[in-house]
């Protein structure tokens, strides 16, 4: 059987995995009363309610007597190094651009991997039924962007086709009476201009894992392309490691895929994506060979962590009250499971009790954090802070690349706030009624950035970023919070009243009824400073009526605080009290009287 291996790369949100439905639907994989969830490629329930890939994944569809395998990446910037990787699997590219949004900056991040791998690309405009589209402007941006990027000829005359994943529609006219019920003209696309695996069957083997996967039955798998020769399960091979060595093992399963299902196969031939299991150490970039035959295929870079937090055992009174998993050893067992997996995560012990964890970005460790509390474990963790390095005597920090689009009438305010946080502005355009502004900004910049940003465009604003290259510190000071915050001086359950009496103090992020500890964190103060506040006060009661009558206490909404928001927003002598039920925020020194002398003595010095 013929083979195509093509991967899908687009921006978050252009509607990637939504093709991927509809082209695994109508290619005949799924039978006619199997039961398909919407977005089926996106796994993990996170995943689903975010509306965002998280991990690359890998289908297979049998279309007119082709095997086409598809690799549906992740759009986020915290998760590129999986597309980097990815272009050494395929041979081709399925570039999703939406027909309103055009190209944005994780367009450029993806399309330009894909042009430095030399792999084919295809042009799909999506969302074409949008009655807001501007087809020819976006046509002409994706061509500026080839351009740009430095595509040679060949890859600047890509074909286009035009669809609208969500109704399952698509054709190769961009007249929108022209469109049809059939994904045929993408599939169609993909068996013509993407060429076959160039692979020599007979050769002997080369296999490559570029993605981790792993589960409690046979540990770590890898899945990759096979370069060369033929694979079977239970054969014994070499494994060609990152540092040189040679490791024989015995391949205990091996798998190919076909629609949302991994399938155990027996044997696979040069061309195919497997995943193979029975080393247990197995890493993204190692070789596998066979015995004898050891010829090592070049390293694959992986994505050096930029961010790190402290993940720590939580020590707060509430510790135990509400998670299954508090133990020092279950929080380090996990960690380190999660690194057998993610090979852009680094995991370091701190103290007995606490780790540093690396990651590619806030989301990247927000994701593993909302995991973790969801299958019951409880911790408490920092600040996210950037990670620096030495260049050759010069202290560099990660920059990314920033694009942002927002009405015209918040731009002032926005353009105000980056100037303090380090940004260089590199262009700003009108796009309809809004204004699009590029910047360069180191990542400290974009630490707290978030709920500000939402704030000034009041809700309105987009926002993305893609980490661009290490350069030297920036002067600015950036990533502390302006404001103070209240403090509760007290244990116990906040009371209506207590709260009524601070109102005018700041924004409240809890309700009456809310049970509270010292050092715990419930509201903004209005002012610089940190104030230590009583939230359990009761009412005095007196056996003397009051002339004036007593109103009942109405108070504002308190604020609602997400796990990013609670990241985004804590400052360094801070942490993020993290369970399966609840965010607390608090003081890394708990005791008001402690925290004074604290606070004084590094004033003092």
């Amino acid at each position: 059987m013929e083979i195509r291996n093509v991967a899908i790369i687009a921006h978050v949100d252009h509607g990637k995995t939504t093709l991927v439905d509809e082209l695994l639907k109508q290619s005949g994989t799924f039978r006619e009363n199997e039961e398909v969830e919407k977005r089926a490629m996106d796994s993990n329930d996170i995943e689903r309610e975010r509306g965002i890939t998280i991990l690359a994944k890998t289908t297979a569809i049998n279309y007119k007597g082709v095997r086409i395998n598809i690799l549906d990446t992740p759009g986020h910037a915290d998760f590129g190094g999986e597309v980097e990787r990815i272009m050494h699997m395929v041979d081709g590219v399925l570039l999703v651009v939406d027909a309103y949004e055009g190209t944005m900056p994780q367009t450029r991040f993806v399309l330009k991997k894909a042009l430095e791998a030399g792999v084919k690309p295809i042009v799909a405009i999506n969302k074409i039924d949008k009655p807001s589209t501007r087809i020819d402007e976006v046509l002409d941006e994706v061509l500026e962007l080839f351009i740009e990027l430095g595509a040679d000829d060949e890859q600047l005359e890509f074909p286009v086709v035009y669809v609208s994943a969500i109704n399952g529609t698509s054709s190769l006219d961009k007249d929108l009476s022209t469109q049809k019920h059939t994904m045929d003209p993408v599939l169609d696309l993909i068996v013509k201009e993407v060429p076959a695996p160039s692979s020599d069957v007979n050769g002997s083997l080369q296999f490559q894992p570029a993605l981790l996967d792993y589960n409690d039955y046979v540990g770590r798998i890898g899945i990759g392309r096979i370069t060369r020769g033929t694979i079977k399960e239970n054969e014994m091979v070499s494994c060609v490691r990152l540092d040189g060595t040679i490791k024989q093992f015995r391949i205990q399963k091996l798998f190919g895929f076909l629609g949302l299902k991994r399938i155990e196969v027996k044997e696979a031939v040069a061309g195919d994506i497997v995943a193979i299991a029975g080393l247990p150490d197995i890493s993204v970039g190692e070789t596998i060979c066979d015995i004898g035959k050891e010829e090592a295929l070049p390293i694959l870079r992986i994505d050096e962590p930029t961010l790190q937090m402290t993940f720590g055992v939580n020590n707060s009174p509430f510790a135990g009250k509400e998670g299954k998993f508090v133990t020092a050893r279950k929080l380090e067992e996990r960690l380190m499971k999660e690194t057998q997996r993610d090979v852009s995560l680094k995991v370091r012990e701190n103290d007995t009790e606490s780790w540093i964890v690396s990651g590619r970005g806030e989301l990247h460790l927000s994701i593993l954090i909302e995991n973790m509390r969801r299958e019951g474990f409880e911790m408490q963790v920092s600040k996210p802070e950037v990670i620096v390095k030495e260049k050759d005597g010069v202290l560099c920090e990660p920059y990314e690349d920033l694009q942002i689009e927002v009405p015209e009438d918040c731009v002032g305010s926005v353009i105000e706030a980056l100037g303090t946080r380090g940004a260089n502005m590199i262009s700003m355009n009108n796009v309809g009624n809004q204004v699009r502004l590029s910047y360069d900004i180191p990542s400290r910049g974009l630490i707290g950035f978030m709920t500000d940003f939402m704030t000034m465009t009041k809700g309105y604003g987009i926002i993305n970023h893609t980490f661009k290259e290490y350069m030297p510190m920036a002067d600015a000071v950036v990533g502390e919070r302006k404001l103070g915050v209240l403090v509760s001086m007290e244990n116990g359950k906040a009371s209506a009243y207590g709260l009524g009496q601070l109102e005018d103090r700041g924004i409240m992020f809890i309700e009456p009824g809310t049970e509270v500890y010292e050092g715990m964190i419930v509201g903004e103060n209005t002012r610089e400073n940190d104030l230590a506040v009583n939230v359990v006060k009761q009412k005095q009661q007196t056996n003397t009526r009051s002339a004036g009558k007593d109103h009942t206490v109405v108070l504002k909404r308190p604020r609602k605080l997400s796990l990013e928001v609670c990241l985004d927003y804590i400052n360094s002598d801070e942490l993020v009290e993290v369970t399966p039920e609840n965010f607390r925020m608090r003081k890394k020194i708990l005791k008001t009287e402690e925290r004074k002398k604290y606070e004084a003595k590094i004033k003092n010095s």
